[in-house]
């Protein structure tokens, strides 16, 4: 079976759903075409630009600048404030339409993913066609645009989706790396941030050809176990699989790639209760505990990372779950840079019996926490997930 991976990835997210928002709410603009950016609140030391529109880009506008130095370039532009919940919606309507064709996605963050094409090629066709197809799919039917990149493995696909956009469909196959990858300024390949981009120019390497083509030996000097990943990235190689949300019946996990390296531990506490949410309420649908609840990540030189802890008694509560993977993220975390996070739980029991301790010997208090979690689980599928918080 031959290996085909796309990499689908919105366009302009939240500044796109944004939009859309607003039309709904009767909007008379559709603020993509105006001078608009995406910002936290300027008063709350939050003010910088999460989004832009093109007019804005056109401007000088950059994303993560403050708002400030972005009304300087654009002194028309306006400011709307980002809507998470919204966006989470959106988010999950477009990961629905993919679902439907195939299980084999792994979700890389709230505005991409990785599609395993190979798999169903033979039931959907010709993958460019199909590239198209879902690509109108998601237009008509939620009124956004996605990039698709399609390769023979997920850099590629991902260094395809980026090549131009908006709405565009990329390929990257291993007989095109050289022609279309090759020639791209270093900065460009997928995992080289700004610092190492900085260091390889310094040694005249200055395009991702060059690098694949670099001498081993001098790169191992400076880059030291970075640097196999370093010229296998380059000459598009790529091994990792797509890896959906359910891995097999005894270990679930969820990791999420962070859009920018995380210094502090307070800026990724709002995405591990979000995984801890999610493995919750997959625990529970599956009338399914966990023994073994074990934090993840990757620092910024793509090293893994992961601390583990074996439980007493097994738990599906959603909040134990966040509270004991928060504990393990600050004996691991790495301050020089997060790139991503995750959780997973395994040693998964269908029932257990429950182990008094000296320091927990109330089992009617855990049964009621799980009786709640359920209760709250129901009315969120009825109400929108995002409607009620359990933490």
């Amino acid at each position: 079976m031959e290996r085909i991976i796309m990499h689908i990835d919105v366009n302009n997210a939240f500044l796109s759903w944004s939009a859309i928002d607003l039309l709904n709410k009767g909007s008379k603009y559709d603020i993509r075409n105006s001078y608009a950016v995406i910002g936290g609140d300027e008063k709350a030391r939050r003010g910088i630009v999460l989004a832009k529109s093109m007019p804005a880009k056109r401007q000088g506008v950059v994303t993560a600048e403050t708002l400030f130095q972005a009304k300087k370039k654009c002194p028309a532009l306006r400011i709307y404030p980002p809507n998470f919940e919204f966006y989470h919606m959106m988010s999950n309507k477009m990961f629905d339409i993919l679902y439907k064709y195939t299980p084999d996605i792994e979700i890389a963050s709230i505005d991409e993913c990785y599609l395993d094409y190979g798999k169903i090629k033979k039931i959907n066709g010709n993958e460019i066609e199909f590239a198209y197809k879902i690509q109108k799919e998601i237009y008509d039917t939620l009124g956004f645009t996605v990039n698709v990149g399609i390769a023979n493995n997920k850099l590629c696909a991902k260094m395809a989706s980026d090549f131009s956009k908006p709405n565009k469909v990329h390929t990257l196959f291993n007989n095109e790396i050289e022609e279309k990858m090759y020639p791209l300024p270093i900065g460009d390949l997928f995992g080289v941030g700004k610092k190492t981009a900085a260091i390889l120019k310094e040694m005249g390497i200055l395009t991702i050809g060059d690098l694949a083509n670099a001498s081993y030996d001098e790169l191992k000097k400076t880059f030291k176990n970075q640097t196999d990943y370093l010229i296998n990235s380059a000459k598009g190689i790529d091994n990792s699989e797509v890896i959906s949300f359910k891995v097999d019946p005894k270990c679930i996990s969820t990791t999420e790639t962070l859009p920018n390296d995380a210094h502090n531990l307070s800026e990724i506490k709002d995405l591990l209760k979000e995984q801890a949410e999610k493995l919750g309420l997959e625990l529970r649908k599956e009338e399914k505990y966990a023994y073994v609840i074990a934090a993840i990540l990757k620092n910024k030189d793509f090293q893994s990372i992961s601390k583990q802890t074996k439980l007493l008694n097994p738990t599906n509560i959603s909040k134990e779950i966040y509270n004991i993977a928060l504990k393990q993220m600050e004996q691991i975390w790495d301050k020089n840079g997060v790139r991503l996070i995750g959780i997973r739980l395994s040693n998964l029991v269908s029932n257990y019996y429950f182990q008094a301790s000296m320091f927990d010997n109330n089992i009617e208090v855990n049964e009621k926490k799980e009786k709640l979690e359920k209760t709250i689980d129901h009315l969120k599928e009825k109400y929108g997930i995002e409607k009620i918080n359990n933490f």
